[in-house]
Order: structure tokens, then sequence, then C-alpha cells
């Protein structure tokens, strides 16, 4: 799964970045291009780097910030879906995306609970011993 994951992400970065090259030479979608590349090349880079983490935390705190970048590509995008008459070619990479972030908060989830049992447990739903 970290493999696929790994090769999905870096996809999802080469297919924003030849999106990018696409996109109209206007000052309007200049720095959105920009910030649109170096986030979603980060969810890239940055996943890649949670197979190199040292403890659970690391690992945590790796997904954390591939959380961060993709969540922010999901912000250039829409930017860019607002301004570019061309939603179906945006559409496509903002659900990739999406999905990936998704994936990593669930994974960031189950790490969680994994670390901390104790705190997986909602009291609400937990049945009381008879005393």
């Amino acid at each position: 799964m970290k493999l696929e994951m790994q090769n999905r992400t870096k996809r999802a970065a080469l297919d924003i970045i030849l999106f990018c090259d696409e996109l109209p030479r206007k000052n309007s979608f200049f720095i959105l291009e920009k910030q649109l590349m170096r986030s979603a090349s980060s969810v890239a880079s940055n996943y890649r780097a949670v197979s190199r983490a040292k403890s659970t935390a690391d690992f945590i705190n790796k997904l954390t910030i591939v959380e961060e970048e993709a969540d922010e590509s999901l912000l250039w995008l829409e930017m860019i879906m607002e301004l570019y008459h061309k939603p179906e070619r945006v559409k496509p990479l903002h659900s990739e995306m999406e999905e990936i972030l998704k994936i990593v908060v669930a994974s960031i989830k189950t790490a969680k609970a994994k670390q901390n049992p104790k705190s997986a447990i909602d009291p609400k739903s937990a049945i009381p011993n008879p005393k």
C-alpha cells in the first residue's frame, strides 16, 4: 500500500504540473499555478518521507504535513477552477487530490488509534461493567 500511495501521489503531482503548463499565461494564473505545483509536489515528496518515519509519532507528523499540503492543493485547484473555464480538465485532478487527502486522514486516525488505544474508545458508546 505504501508503494502504491507513493506512486499515486507522484502521479498526481506530475499530472498537476502538466496541467499547469496548459494554463493561460496570464497574471491571474501565475501565483496560483506556482503555489499549486509547490503544494502538489510537496504531497508527493512528503508522502515518500512517511516511509522513513522513525516512530509512530514521526509517522503521524509526516502524514500531517501531507494532509496540509493536499488540502492546500485543493484550495489552489478550486481557485483555478473558478478562473479557468474548463472544469472538465480541473475536476479529475481535484477528485484525485481529494481521494489522496481522505486516505491520508484515515491513515492518521488509524495510527493515532494504534498509538493510544484507550483514546480511540468513545466513552458514550462503551458498555459499562456491572458493579
